[in-house]
């Protein structure tokens, strides 16, 4: 079935466009360095500082159950919703405000990188943020500086645990036997296709590939008709196209227990390749933009592109095009797929605020009960009950990403985690421009992330 390609799906509260303009006609080739070589967008921005101090958590009181009866306070809450989740994310923190008049949520929207390094420091001094967002990658990272407060008050509270949730986004708030977050949800890899130039080059919009020789076949048709299908670039397809493929292999990016970095084995080599095939092949053009996939799609220049879930909202809010969006085709031969997942954090501020506490600790409790909206912006709600919703049928191609829960990939919840994969991306563009032979520049990279693993394992215990 074809979507309308409206903002379809949205709940009454979407009364506010997505402020960030749509990408527009522009020269698809070329680019800039910069714009790629982040392991997946604004999700896994590297480094790890020292500890910011021993922050003296405030008291946790009923975990936001109860509700506030308080002083009026106004909550900082930062996170890095730059794009078309934030303002879907003002209209949730305004509904909150009219049902919790005693709470003022004052929204903060710093680059994901930048908000990494803030962080830290801000809250060592106490002027960090009340409430955060952060992804599950630094959850344990925080927790074991102690950036921010554990939370097994307020899941006790919600009356929740793992079966509650995805497992694997609950288990990512795990650390040092405490639990540190509340899950939000999961931004999962999907496939989305261009249903208009599908027709045009004489392919069925509702039998999008689920298959590598489905795939291809359509690749090659298009190939026939003038159409280059699927845009990479060594610039930005180290990301969760990489990644997602890696899985699919029967790879891993990390080792589950965190013990050592594991994509350069042939599985991370067969992913890297399979992506240089598809410039060999023709089926992209071989110097296209970091943002290309992206362009050349919303120009109808191409059939496909790999992307995360926070796209939907960007590509509703472009009005001629026609697309829809589905589960990631099995390239490798293992169904997998990368993932993320925001969790929800209260930095441990050192002097906290009591009433400020019990606040924050309101609002996530509220936050994860309304978490049915938050899939307006493309994210799936993390908990079983949210989804199990009858109106969540009405969210879109969010329901299709949904369908694979059961095999999303995530690095495992250790302190430090994403310092070890920061030589992934260099070295994958290395490997698509021909700089080095894909194996010898995934090993270098490899072992620059195990000299890193073993000397965090030192620095965080």
């Amino acid at each position: 079935m074809i979507r309308p390609h409206t903002p379809a799906g949205r709940s009454p509260i979407d009364t506010e466009r997505d402020t960030a303009p749509a990408i527009g006609r522009r020269t698809l080739l070329g680019g800039t360095l910069a714009a790629g070589l982040g392991l997946t967008a604004a999700a896994c921005s590297p480094g790890s500082a020292g500890r910011p101090g021993q922050q003296t958590a405030p008291k946790e009181g009923d975990g936001g159950a109860q509700g506030y009866d308080g002083p009026a306070v106004e909550l900082a809450f930062w996170h890095g919703l730059t794009g078309g989740d934030g303002p879907i994310m003002k209209q949730l923190t305004d509904r909150f405000t009219e049902e919790f008049p005693k709470i003022t949520i004052k929204q903060q929207a710093i680059a994901w990188d930048q908000y990494y390094e803030k962080l830290p420091a801000a809250v060592s001094q106490g002027k960090g943020p009340d409430i955060a967002i952060m992804h599950i990658d630094r959850v344990a990272t925080n927790a074991a500086r102690q950036v921010i407060q554990p939370l097994d008050d307020v899941n006790k509270a919600l009356g929740l645990g793992e079966g509650d949730y995805v497992p694997i986004a609950w288990r990512g708030g795990q650390y040092d036997n405490k639990h540190w977050s509340v899950p939000l949800d999961v931004h999962c890899a999907g496939l989305y296709y261009n249903t208009k130039t599908m027709e045009k080059v004489g392919l069925d919009p509702e039998q999008p590939p689920t298959t590598a020789d489905e795939y291809l076949n359509a690749l090659d048709k298009a190939k026939s008709k003038g159409i280059q299908g699927m845009w990479v670039s060594a610039l930005s397809a180290s990301g969760l196209l990489a990644q997602t493929l890696v899985y699919q292999f029967g790879g891993r990016m990390v080792a589950d227990d965190g013990s050592a970095v594991e994509f350069a084995s042939d599985a991370g080599v067969q992913a890297v390749d399979w992506l240089k095939m598809l410039i060999k092949e023709g089926y992209s053009p071989a110097k296209a933009a970091a943002d290309g996939d992206v362009v050349s799609f919303q120009n109808d220049k191409s059939l496909f592109m790999f992307n995360g879930s926070w796209m939907v909202t960007p590509l509703n809010d472009v009005k001629k095009l026609e697309w829809d969006a589905t589960v990631v085709p099995n390239i490798g031969g293992t169904q997998a797929v990368w993932s993320g997942s925001h969790q929800m954090v209260l930095p441990a501020n050192k002097g906290g605020d009591e009433n400020k506490s019990e606040a924050g600790r309101v609002f996530l409790n509220w936050l994860s009960k309304h978490s049915l909206d938050w899939a307006d912006a493309g994210q799936v709600p993390a908990r079983n009950d949210v989804r199990e919703n009858a109106k969540f049928a009405d969210k879109g191609p969010v329901v299709d990403f949904a369908k694979q829960l059961d095999y999303i990939h995530f690095t495992p919840p250790v302190p430090g985690i994403t310092d070890c994969l920061v030589d992934w991306a260099p070295a994958v563009n290395a490997a698509m421009l021909g700089k080095k032979e894909t194996k010898a520049a995934l090993e270098a990279a490899q072992a620059k992330g195990n000299k890193i693993l073993e000397q965090n394992k030192k620095k965080y215990g």
